[in-house]
């Protein structure tokens, strides 16, 4: 695990989600913040709600819909508005 803060942006693989929800349990890694936001049918609300459960920062979409377009959006945006401060 890194010393400094880490962002995950992951928008296009559930099982993503699903494995760094298992690294944050066993202590692997405390991201700093999260952006997860897949799409897809399969295990895709139920990984999106364990993020949600944490106590991690997080932007996440509720429903099947997502992708990595949304997450690089996401990403934009916030990079974006530090930028302004």
């Amino acid at each position: 695990m890194l010393n400094k803060p880490v962002i995950f942006a992951i928008g296009n693989a559930p099982t993503a989600l699903i494995q760094l929800y298992e690294m944050m349990r066993e202590g692997t890694w405390k991201p700093a913040f999260i952006i997860g936001v897949p799409v897809g049918f399969v295990n895709v609300e139920a990984a999106k709600e364990l993020i949600i459960e944490t106590d991690v920062p997080h932007i996440v979409n509720r429903g099947r819909k997502g992708g990595s377009n949304v997450a690089a959006a996401i990403c934009n945006a916030l990079l974006y508005e530090l930028g302004r401060e």
